[in-house]
This record gives C-alpha cells, sequence and structure tokens, in this order.
C-alpha cells in the first residue's frame, strides 16, 4: 500500500516533482531513498486514506530530475495545505527524538515505546513530545491596531506581539503580561481567535484580539526594535498568510474579529 515519506535532512524536506511540475510528498511503497541499518522510521497518524511514515537522512538530495529538497516553512508555498500540516508534525516527532535520546533521571539509552512516547531501558522513564505553548495578541485602537517589528525578524515585515506561557500563569494572563512587558501598555477585553501549530521547532501559537486601555509605548529594546499603530490604508509590510499573525490581520481588515 502507498504511503506518504515525509524524509527531512537538516530541516529540509524532500519534495516529488509531479508530472505537471507540481510539487507534493513522495507518495510511494517503499521509502524513496535508501534506509540505514540505524535509520529510524516513525509512525504518524494518517492523512486521510494515507499511513504516514518520517525518517532523518544525512545527506540532502541534490542534483535528482525527480526530487528536491526545501525549508520547511517555504513548503507553504509548494505543496497543499493538508501535506504542510502534517510535515509540520513529522518535523516535531523528528525534533523530539533527537533530544530524548537518553533519559533525564539517569542517562539510560530511551528506546520508543509507542508511535509518541520513549521508556528508559534502565529505570522505565517515559517521555512524551512536549510542545512549548505561546501566545499571539492583536491590540486594537479605535481604529488602528498595534504592530511590531521584533528583532529576530528576518525582513522588514510587521507583526504581533507574542511571547511564551510561562508556569502557573493562563493564556490570558499571559497576554497581558506579554504586552506589558514587550510594548508597556494596558489591555482588556482579551478574546480567543484561534490556534496554530507553529514547529519551528515545536510550538503551539494561541491567538486573540484585545483592546487598549492605557498607557504610550514603551519598547522592551531586547524583543522590539520598532511599533506603532496602523489603520487599514496605511500598514507596512506583514507577515504572509501561513501564519497566524497574518489570520489575525486579515480577521480585523474583514472586520470578523467580534
Amino acid at each position: 500500500m502507498n504511503k506518504y515519506w515525509f524524509v527531512f535532512c537538516k530541516g529540509d524536506l524532500l519534495l516529488e516533482q509531479l508530472p505537471d511540475g507540481t510539487f507534493s510528498i513522495p507518495l510511494m511503497e517503499e521509502a524513496p531513498t535508501s534506509l540505514k541499518p540505524w535509520t529510524t522510521v516513525h509512525e504518524i497518524t494518517p492523512l486521510g486514506d494515507y499511513e504516514v511514515r518520517t525518517y532523518v537522512i544525512d545527506q540532502p538530495i541534490v542534483g535528482s530530475p525527480k526530487y528536491k529538497m526545501c525549508g520547511l516553512r517555504a513548503t507553504y508555498n509548494e505543496i497543499s495545505e493538508d501535506l504542510y500540516l502534517k510535515a509540520g508534525k513529522c518535523q516535531e516527532i523528528l525534533y523530539w527524538d533527537s533530544n530524548t535520546r537518553y533519559c533525564g533521571v539517569c542517562g539510560g539509552p530511551m528506546k520508543l515505546h509507542t508511535a509518541i512516547s520513549k521508556r528508559c531501558t534502565h529505570c522505565g522513564k517515559e517521555v512524551w513530545p512536549l510542545l512549548a505553548t505561546a501566545i499571539i495578541v492583536l491590540i486594537h485602537r479605535d481604529d488602528k491596531v498595534l504592530l511590531v517589528h521584533a528583532r529576530n525578524f528576518r525582513g522588514n515585515w510587521f507583526g504581533l506581539v507574542a511571547g511564551f506561557v510561562e508556569t502557573g500563569e493562563t493564556l490570558e494572563e499571559a497576554v497581558a503580561r506579554e504586552v506589558q512587558e514587550e510594548v508597556g501598555l494596558t489591555i482588556s477585553n482579551i478574546r480567543y481567535f484561534g490556534s496554530q501549530p507553529w514547529p519551528y521547532p515545536c510550538g503551539l501559537m494561541v491567538g486573540f484580539h484585545a483592546d487598549y486601555v492605557s498607557g504610550d509605548l514603551h519598547l522592551q529594546r531586547s524583543e522590539i526594535d520598532d511599533a506603532g499603530w496602523y489603520d487599514r490604508d496605511h500598514l507596512p509590510p506583514v507577515p504572509g498568510k501561513m501564519s497566524i499573525a497574518r489570520k489575525l490581520i486579515d480577521s480585523w481588515l474583514d472586520r470578523r474579529f467580534d
């Protein structure tokens, strides 16, 4: 039976060129590359009627008329959204596998116990993939919203205030704290918008809308190097459509946020 094979090399994903010139994930019975004795092939939840497998190769495939390697983010523009999302899950499993080779309690080797768990061969400690939960928020002030340029952005586009949820706080508390820390504002009416897996490397982004209450912009310069209030007719460059930041902005542009 044919399976989808998500093959990674150092963060790049193997894509197969179809006869019409578009790209997809290899769909075949056997793996599209040779498997080494040390290769671990992971079983992932099915995609439609097809089983899914993922593994890592040591060297990228180059010079092939049939295959090409592509960074995971860039595959959003190359393959269907369902394949892109499944590729993200595969990447997260592979990241988890590579970072849990030894037990954090006794140092013994970890072995797969189920498709998404490992057990220490010495002490029996079990581990599962962990998610780093982060919030992201679009702040409204009358007919404008706050957009920020973070220091780690690769480009001149503006996004939204975001940050990781800390132990012992709710998602809404994390939103209020991150806004106060990063831009010095007080907000209210924090309301859930949606969530998005963010496999870079193992995140879950939880999106919110919120309303400005008080304060002037005071940027946390270690995180944010520019910020401003923008109306619909004077937006700076914004993130691509793959991100929940863009979905939040688009919902505001379309007036779908209430």
